[in-house]
C-alpha cells in the first residue's frame, strides 16, 4: 500500500503562513494545518484532444465520511478514479483520506445504465415506472402551477421535504440537513413548508441523550489511544465508516497504540470485531437489561465511581434525587429492586432477557467496573428499536457508573465525536412555518396530518397540524419507498392521488422512489458540477474538499441549483432564490465569507484551493473529549440541562411521561430503564414469526446508494444471515433461496448460514432496491418490506431493527 507520494505534495502551514492564526477562538500552532499541493493539471482547464487531466472531486453520500476522489479525465470522459495520495500517510499526522471501494466506483455511478437522462412526466400509476419525456420548461411549469394551486387551496403547511441524504456534505448541492439544504432554501423562498425533526439514522439517541447530558457529545475515536478498554454496543465502523475519512482506520490505529481490549456487544459477529477482540452476542432490543444486570454487580460489589456520581450527577441515589421524584425513585433503588416494580435487576434477571449467561454478565461488570479509562460507545443500531430512547440512555448510564465521562480515553457512552473545520454554508433563510413533524411520520402526515398533535404524535413548534401533506419535493433521496418502513403500506398510500397530490423527484438514477414520481428530473452527479465538500469524520482531523467539475453534464441533466432556479423563476421568486448569483458565484461568495470568519483561509485564494483539492486541519485540542471542562469544574462549566449536571433522573421526562398520549406498551421514563418492546424477544407473536430480524449497513452500499453498481453487488451479494441451528430446523443450506416474511410483506434472497449470528436472530443488509413481482413479493432482499411504521415512544423515531419474521426455503 502506498505510504508516500512520488513527489512533495504537502507543505507545512508555516511554509504558507507566517506565525499562527486563531480559528474558532483557539490559537493554532504552525503545524496544525496541512495544505496539500497538487499537480498543476488539477485545475479544470481546456485540454487538447487525447490529453489527460486530473480533477479533484468527492464522494458525498451518507456514510458520514467525505472522501476525495481524483478523476482522470480524457476527451471529456472519466477514465479511472483514484483517491487522496497527498503527503506522508502517517497516523497522528495528516493521514491520507482514502476512499473505500464504494467511492472508488464513482465512475460506474456516473456512467450507469440507470442514469436519468431527461425530464419526464408519469403516465402510468405511481410505482409502475412509466413516464413520457417532456422539456425542462414543461417540467418547471407543471411543478410551479401545482405549487401555486396547492398553496392557494391548502397553504404552505401542505408542502413537505422528506429525509433525503443522497448528497451530504456538499455546500450548494446538499440535500440534508434542512439548515444547509438547497431545497429548503427554495421552499423558504416561496413561503416555507412543513418542517421535520430527527433523522432515520439516529432520532432516538439524539432525542434521548440530551436529557442526560444536554447534548450528544462524545470523545473522538483517536482518543482510544489513551484507553485501556473499548466497549462497543452495536458499533460497526468497519462496514459503516470504512474509508480513510471514517472511523475504522482511526479505531484500528489508536487501538494498536493503546493495546486496549475491545468488547463487542451485538447480535452479529460483525466485521469490526472480527479477529480483534471479544464478541458478546445479545438479543436485539435488550441492551438496557444487560447494563442493569452489570449495574447490580457494580453496586453490590462497590465498583461504581461514587465520587463521580455524587459530584456530577442527579438522581443516582437518594442524596441527589430531585424533590419532585417519588421516594426510592432513584436509579440505585430501581436496580436493587427497591423501586416501584420491586424487581432486583440481578444477573439472573438479565440473563433471561438478554440471552447472555449470568456468569458472563458478572465477568463483564467486574472487567468494565475495574478498568479505567474505558471507551464506552454505542453505534446507532441499539437505538433504532421500538425502545431505542431507553436503550441509548441506559448505555450512557454505564459510562456514568464507571466515571469515564470527561476524561481522555473515556467517553460519554454516545457514538464517536469528531472535529470539523469552520466553513460557511449556503444560507437557506427562515421557514415561516413553525410546525415540525417527526421525520419518520411523514406517511401519517399524508394520511391524517390534520389530526396530528404534539402530545400524541411528537409534533414540535405547534400544538397541532392544520392540514395533510399534499406536495412532496424529494431531492437526492430514496426514503419515500426504499428506506421508509412497511413499503407495501406506503405503496398503498401513494396509489391514492387524492391524498398526496404531487410528488416531484430530483435524482441521478431510476431508484425505487423515482418510479413513484409524478415529475422526474435528472440531477447532475458530483462529478458534473463544482462544489465544496466537508463534514468528514476523521476523528481529530477536519478537512474540506474542493469537488470540482470533472466532466460536462450527461444527457439533459442539470445541477439542482439550476433546476430549483428554473422552478423559482416560474414562481416569480428567482431573484429571492438566487440573489443574482450562479453556482460558481455562490461558491466564491461563500469562500470569501469563510475567509472573513476563519483567518487561516485569508491567505489561500479560491483558485489555490481549487488547485490543491483538499485542506486538512487538526483539532487544536488534540483529541475531542466530551464534557472535559464540566469534569474539571462543574460549577463554572455546567451542562445544558436544567440542573447543569448529568441527569440520571430527568424531571422533564417525568413530565412528558405524565402528559403524553402513548399507545399501550410504549414507555417513557425519567430513569434510563429497560423497557419491553413490541415484536421483541418475548412477544407472543413469536409463535407465528419466531425470528427477530435486524438490519445492518452493508459494505457494498451506503444505505441504497451504490446499490446499482454491478461490481460492488457482485463483491458483496445480498443475503439473509441465519444461524446453523435455525437453518437446520428449516432445512435451509448455505446459498439456498429463501423467503423472509411476516404480516407486512415478503422478500426473497439467498441464505447465508453462519455462526456469526446468534440463534433466534436473523439479519439482512438494508438498502437493496425494492423489486416486486405482480404479487408484491420483493425479489431483491429489500429489508423494508418487513419493517413497521409504528414509531418509538419519545422521538417517534425509526424502529427498523424491531421485527419478527419467519424464514422458509423456496422450493424448486
Amino acid at each position: 500500500m502506498q505510504k508516500k507520494s512520488e513527489q512533495p505534495l504537502s507543505v507545512n502551514r508555516r511554509d504558507f503562513l507566517k506565525g499562527s492564526a486563531a480559528v474558532g477562538g483557539v490559537a493554532l500552532a504552525a503545524s496544525s494545518v496541512q495544505i496539500p499541493l497538487a499537480k498543476a493539471e488539477t485545475k479544470p482547464v481546456a485540454t487538447a484532444k487525447g490529453e489527460e487531466k486530473l480533477v479533484w472531486s468527492a464522494c458525498t453520500v451518507n456514510c458520514h465520511s467525505r472522501c476525495p476522489l481524483r478523476m482522470h479525465v480524457q476527451d471529456g470522459v472519466i477514465k479511472y478514479v483514484e483517491t487522496d495520495n497527498l503527503g506522508d500517510d502517517v497516523y497522528g499526522d495528516f493521514h491520507q483520506v482514502r476512499a473505500c471501494a464504494r467511492g472508488r466506483s464513482m465512475r460506474r455511478r456516473v456512467y450507469n445504465p440507470d442514469r436519468l437522462k431527461y425530464p419526464m412526466k408519469r403516465v402510468g400509476k405511481r410505482g409502475e415506472g412509466k413516464f413520457k419525456r417532456i422539456s425542462w420548461d414543461e417540467a418547471f411549469e407543471e411543478i410551479a402551477s401545482n405549487l401555486k394551486r396547492i398553496i392557494a387551496q391548502y397553504g404552505n403547511e401542505a408542502l413537505y421535504l422528506p429525509f433525503a441524504t443522497g448528497t451530504l456534505g456538499a455546500t450548494v448541492a446538499a440535500s440534508y440537513p434542512p439548515p444547509r439544504s438547497i431545497s429548503n432554501r427554495f421552499m423558504n423562498s416561496i413561503g416555507g413548508c412543513l418542517g421535520h425533526h430527527g433523522t432515520y439514522s439516529y432520532s432516538q439517541i439524539f432525542e434521548a441523550i440530551p436529557y442526560m447530558y444536554g447534548s450528544n457529545a462524545a470523545n473522538s475515536p483517536t482518543d482510544i489511544e489513551n484507553s485501556k478498554l473499548v466497549v462497543y454496543f452495536g458499533n460497526n465502523p468497519a462496514e459503516t465508516r470504512m474509508s480513510g475519512g471514517g472511523v475504522t482506520y482511526l479505531y484500528q490505529q489508536a487501538q494498536e497504540r493503546s493495546q486496549a481490549k475491545t468488547i463487542m456487544i451485538d447480535p452479529r459477529y460483525n466485521d469490526t470485531i472480527a479477529g480483534r477482540g471479544e464478541w458478546v452476542p445479545i438479543r436485539p432490543g435488550t441492551d438496557a437489561a444487560l447494563v442493569e444486570g452489570m449495574a447490580y454487580v457494580m453496586i453490590t460489589e462497590n465498583l461504581v465511581d461514587q465520587a463521580f456520581l455524587d459530584t456530577y450527577c442527579v438522581g443516582y441515589d437518594e442524596k441527589t434525587l430531585p424533590a419532585s421524584a417519588k421516594p426510592n425513585g432513584h436509579y440505585k433503588a430501581y436496580i436493587l429492586g427497591e423501586g416501584d416494580d420491586k424487581t432486583a435487576k440481578t444477573p439472573e434477571w438479565a440473563e433471561k432477557i438478554t440471552g447472555i449467561p449470568k456468569n458472563k454478565i458478572i465477568e463483564l461488570a467486574r472487567e468494565i467496573g475495574t478498568t479505567k479509562p474505558a471507551y464506552i460507545c454505542q453505534g446507532w443500531g441499539p437505538q433504532r428499536h421500538a425502545n431505542g430512547e431507553q436503550a441509548s440512555r441506559a448505555i450512557a448510564m454505564l459510562a456514568c457508573l464507571t466515571g469515564n465521562v470527561g476524561i481522555n480515553g473515556g467517553n460519554s457512552g454516545s457514538r464517536e465525536g469528531f472535529y470539523t473545520m469552520p466553513f460557511v454554508r449556503l444560507p437557506v433563510g427562515k421557514n415561516p412555518i413553525a410546525a415540525k413533524i417527526p421525520i419518520f411520520m411523514w406517511t401519517d402526515a399524508v394520511t391524517r396530518g390534520a389530526e396530528m398533535t404534539a402530545l400524541k404524535d411528537g409534533l414540535k413548534g405547534a400544538e397541532k397540524l392544520n392540514q395533510n401533506v399534499k406536495f412532496i419535493l424529494n431531492y437526492a433521496g430514496n426514503c419515500i419507498i426504499n428506506q421508509h418502513s412497511d413499503i407495501n403500506r406506503t405503496h398503498e398510500i401513494l396509489q391514492d392521488e387524492s391524498k398526496l397530490e404531487m410528488l416531484v423527484v430530483i435524482d441521478n438514477h431510476m431508484t425505487s422512489t423515482a418510479k413513484y414520481a409524478d415529475i422526474l428530473l435528472p440531477d447532475c452527479t458530483t462529478s458534473e458540477q463544482a462544489d465544496f465538500c466537508m463534514d468528514g469524520s476523521a476523528g481529530n482531523m477536519g478537512y474540506v474538499i474542493f469537488a470540482d467539475k470533472a466532466i460536462e453534464p450527461q444527457f439533459e441533466c442539470k445541477p439542482v441549483y439550476e433546476i430549483l432556479s428554473g422552478i423559482a423563476e416560474k414562481m416569480g421568486v428567482k431573484d429571492v432564490f438566487t440573489e443574482g448569483r450562479t453556482q460558481e458565484e455562490w461558491l466564491r461568495h461563500l469562500y470569501a465569507q469563510t475567509q472573513e470568519k476563519n483567518p487561516f483561509f485569508k491567505e489561500i485564494t479560491f483558485e489555490q484551493f481549487r488547485e490543491r483539492g483538499i485542506i486538512k486541519q487538526k483539532d487544536p485540542a488534540g483529541h475531542m473529549v466530551a464534557f472535559k471542562k464540566f469534569r474539571q469544574d462543574p460549577v463554572a462549566n455546567p451542562l445544558e440541562t436544567p440542573s447543569g449536571k448529568i441527569e440520571i433522573y430527568s424531571e422533564r421526562l417525568a413530565k412528558i411521561a405524565e402528559t403524553w398520549e402513548l399507545p399501550e406498551g410504549d414507555v417513557i421514563s425519567p430513569l434510563p430503564i429497560y423497557a419491553r418492546q413490541f415484536e421483541g424477544w418475548d412477544d407472543p407473536k413469536r409463535e407465528q414469526f419466531p425470528l427477530q430480524l435486524v438490519g445492518f449497513h452493508y459494505k457494498s452500499r451506503v444505505h441504497s446508494t451504490y446499490a446499482n453498481v454491478d461490481v460492488l453487488e457482485q463483491a458483496s451479494r445480498q443475503s439473509v444471515w441465519i444461524n446453523p441451528l435455525d437453518a437446520e430446523k428449516r432445512g435451509i443450506k448455505n446459498g439456498d433461496m429463501v423467503r423472509i416474511f411476516n404480516d407486512r410483506g415478503e422478500t426473497r434472497v439467498m441464505a447465508n448460514v453462519t455462526p456469526r449470528i446468534m440463534p433466534g436472530v436473523t439479519a439482512m443488509g438494508e438498502g437493496a432496491w425494492y423489486m416486486p413481482d405482480g404479487n408484491r413479493v420483493d425479489h431483491n432482499g429489500s429489508f423494508n418490506v418487513l419493517t413497521t411504521q409504528r414509531p418509538s415512544p419519545l422521538s417517534k423515531g425509526n424502529p427498523q431493527h424491531t421485527n419478527l419474521v419467519q424464514i422458509e426455503r423456496v422450493q424448486g
